[in-house]
């Protein structure tokens, strides 16, 4: 079976509470990203992996109330979170999609998935170890025999708070890439700050299409220049190298 987890939580440090923020009149953050991911022809079943923080309580009965199945675990081990829900569901493969990243593309999604299963890859990515997509577009795809390798040997607090680091880094696994056709590596179109969000509820109201696909947000950027400008100051990749640091202090 192909399951896409979502990870999801309430406690970012940069925007709190941001995937539970409204991008119109009747969606979240994260009721966009489920639907967007909903059109895909790949995915059997989809499941929130959430925290088993009271904090989360709240994204966890939001979810219910969606129709999605929802898998709480642990908070910082969100490797172990993947593992566990993977194991629950018997996914076979799994998709990992974050919940930051509402304008995820489906036709993405079902071409990587399908490259995936054509291929005797461990993994396969946008994203990972190098990049041609915009941010927010992000898919990773591994099996879950690799899933459970890194389950057991991964050991540093940036590979098992990120799930996939140590998959591409150690080496250990089949690892493909996924390109574009053009670098649209510096177009970025996640939530992590509130330029991010303005961003984003701009692109949702100005595209009455749905879903919403990459194209549809290049030529609405092509028509209206000035939308990159909303977030173009904004940090990347913090979450990651704060990881890293850590990592280091540990050694």
């Amino acid at each position: 079976m192909i399951g896409c987890i979502i990870q999801a939580r309430t406690g970012s440090s940069r925007l709190p509470g941001k995937i539970m923020m409204s991008v119109n009149d009747n969606d979240t953050v994260l009721s966009f990203g489920i639907k967007q991911v909903q059109f895909s022809k790949l995915i059997d079943k989809i499941v929130i992996a959430t925290t088993d923080l009271v904090e989360d309580d709240i994204i966890s009965d939001y979810i219910k109330k969606l129709n999605i199945s929802c898998f709480r675990g642990k908070s910082k081990d969100v490797l172990d979170r993947y593992y566990e829900c993977a194991k629950k569901f018997s996914f076979s493969t799994i998709v990992r999609i974050t919940s930051d990243c509402p304008l995820i593309d489906y036709t993405i999604i079902d071409s990587i998935v399908s490259k995936f299963l054509k291929n005797k890859y461990d993994y396969l990515s946008n994203v990972h170890p190098i990049t041609t997509f915009p941010t927010g577009t992000d898919v990773e795809v591994f099996s879950f025999k690799s899933l459970e390798k890194s389950w057991k040997e991964a050991t540093k607090p940036s590979e098992r708070e990120h799930v996939t680091p140590y998959l591409y880094t150690s080496k250990k696994f089949s690892v493909g890439v996924f390109k574009n056709s053009k670098n649209l590596s510096h177009l970025r179109w996640t939530v992590d700050y509130k330029e991010d969000l303005d961003l984003i509820c701009k692109i949702v109201n100005q595209i009455s299409t749905r879903p919403i696909l990459m194209k549809n947000i290049l030529d609405l950027f092509v028509k209206y220049p000035e939308l990159k400008k909303i977030n173009e100051n904004v940090p990347t990749n913090e979450g990651y190298l704060k990881s890293l640091k850590e990592d280091e202090e540990e050694e």
